[in-house]
């Protein structure tokens, strides 16, 4: 079900933690930022990613936060997201709103930035959001001001990529559907898994090579890091 999962949770020093399965990976962020990803290996991602939501909005939750970096990969390329502290439950998934603004910035869908009532459809805004983050390694209006960035998001609507023309006629309909700003023209989670931009998914273990170059990157940067020059 891509959902990472839950294993224990409890106190210490006033604290709450909470113990899930270890996703040795690391984030898609990291992978997206250190790799060129193909057309196939965003669509592998985007249909492991679109499983997960379908499956939290079958049981009435929306996660209201998914971005790159609460998406994790395991070293054989496993998919599965996390951090649902922003998530919302709700009673009736068919019918289900919410108003309340929460998120993060760039990856906010329109209705919930102009304060309408919203349901799960909001992550699929997200969802869109990410493939361009694996596209460009950042989504837009990443270099503005939050505030800004939520002006524009609000204003401008379906945000566009630096160079279309080199995606596939399919990639392009699938952003298209994803961040169609009418929600009852964005397809839920179920609708959007018939899409054929999923049927040009590589095999999952065709991400393992750029998940070890991500870690590769991050352990030399942890190496670097401490070494300073002295005063």
């Amino acid at each position: 079900m891509n959902i990472v999962k839950y294993i224990d949770s409890f106190l210490y020093e006033n604290d709450l933690w909470v113990v899930t399965e270890y996703m040795e990976g690391g984030s898609l962020t990291d992978v997206a930022a250190a790799n060129m990803m193909t057309e196939g290996q965003i669509a592998a991602v985007s249909r492991e990613t679109a499983q997960g939501l379908q499956h939290l909005h079958k049981h009435g939750v929306i996660h209201r936060n998914l971005k790159g970096i609460n998406v994790l990969v395991s070293l054989t390329g496993d998919i599965k997201l996390t951090d649902f502290g922003f998530c919302s439950q709700i009673s009736d998934p068919a019918h289900a709103t919410r108003t309340t603004m929460i998120g993060t910035p760039c990856w906010m869908a329109p209705e919930v930035i102009t304060h309408k009532e919203y349901g799960p459809k909001v992550d699929i805004w997200s969802l869109g959001i990410m493939a361009i983050e694996m596209i460009e390694s950042e989504p837009p209006y990443s270099n503005q001001d939050p505030l800004k960035a939520l002006h524009l998001i609000a204003t401008n609507g379906t945000p566009t990529i630096s160079n279309p023309e080199n995606l596939s006629s399919t990639f392009r309909d699938y952003l298209a559907k994803t961040l169609e700003v009418d929600v009852e023209k964005r397809p839920d989670a179920t609708q959007l898994l018939q899409h054929p931009f999923f049927s040009k998914a590589e095999p999952l273990r065709t991400l393992v090579p750029l998940i070890k170059a991500a870690r590769e990157i991050a352990q030399n940067k942890r190496l670097i890091w401490p070494r300073s020059n002295p005063s």
